[in-house]
């Protein structure tokens, strides 16, 4: 039984479809991030770098562990632990894998920095920081092109076939609508039907219905107090310049 760190963010939504689609169990442990939770010394055993996700598998690599149950944190390196576990959505060698790969790492190193740069300047920062939310709104349309012009090529992200890479995109992916508006919608048919298309798979499904659960059981960002949200994004007397 796998133990996952989580919470309700897209980094975390990734790991909970992958469990459900490897038909792996799990246990999930809501880690309240908007009450300060990831900074608790028992989390910082995890995750020296105080975020989710984070599994723990009793059934892991346990030599160089001392023989305790192996953790994995970051949502990329638990993508590719969990599909070398299982030998499913990645190949295990050739073009395939790493086309596969370097699609997840296009997720990884531009789609979820953009989207999550967006969204703090959008939803988190004091007016005035227009060429900040400017800069991120044309960087997150510029990598939603990028994503429509391979899914006119080709029917998931890593070529033929649904992989890790179609996993760690969608959960960003499925938020077009409400962080650029309804209307943006239309200008990536390819990409919003790929988008219906994974939302309507089963596991995908049971893992969106866990994660509705996980946000009851964790603090929202409008319910969080100024300290908390003042630590987790570096600001006030936790601002590194001040």
């Amino acid at each position: 039984m796998i133990d996952l760190y989580a919470m309700g963010s897209p980094n975390v939504v990734k790991i909970y479809i992958a469990l459900e689609e490897m038909g792996l169990p799990y246990t999930a442990h809501p880690v309240d991030v908007f009450g300060e939770a990831q900074f608790s010394p028992e989390f910082l055993k995890l995750n020296p770098n105080a975020k989710v996700p984070v599994i723990v598998d009793p059934e892991g690599p346990r030599e160089a562990v001392g023989g305790q149950p192996y953790t994995v944190f970051e949502s990329g390196a638990i993508l590719v632990y969990l599909a070398d576990k299982t030998g499913r959505f990645l190949a295990k060698d050739g073009a395939a894998r790493y086309d596969a790969l370097q699609w997840m790492m296009v997720q990884m190193t531009t789609i979820g920095p953009m989207f999550g740069q967006y969204v703090h300047f959008m939803r988190f920062a004091p007016k005035g920081n227009d060429y900040s939310l400017d800069r991120y709104r044309t960087q997150v349309r510029r990598v939603l092109e990028v994503l429509e012009t391979r899914l006119a090529a080709v029917p998931f992200l890593g070529g033929q076939s649904y992989s890790i890479a179609d996993i760690a995109t969608f959960p960003w992916a499925r938020n077009i609508g409400p962080l650029l508006g309804k209307a943006a919608e239309g200008d990536f048919p390819r990409l919003m039907a790929w988008v219906a298309g994974i939302a309507a798979r089963p596991a995908v499904i049971r893992a969106l219905a866990a994660v509705d659960d996980v946000r009851t059981k964790t603090t929202q960002f409008d319910q969080a107090n100024a300290e908390a949200m003042d630590r987790l994004f570096g600001r006030g007397k936790h601002n590194a310049a001040a």
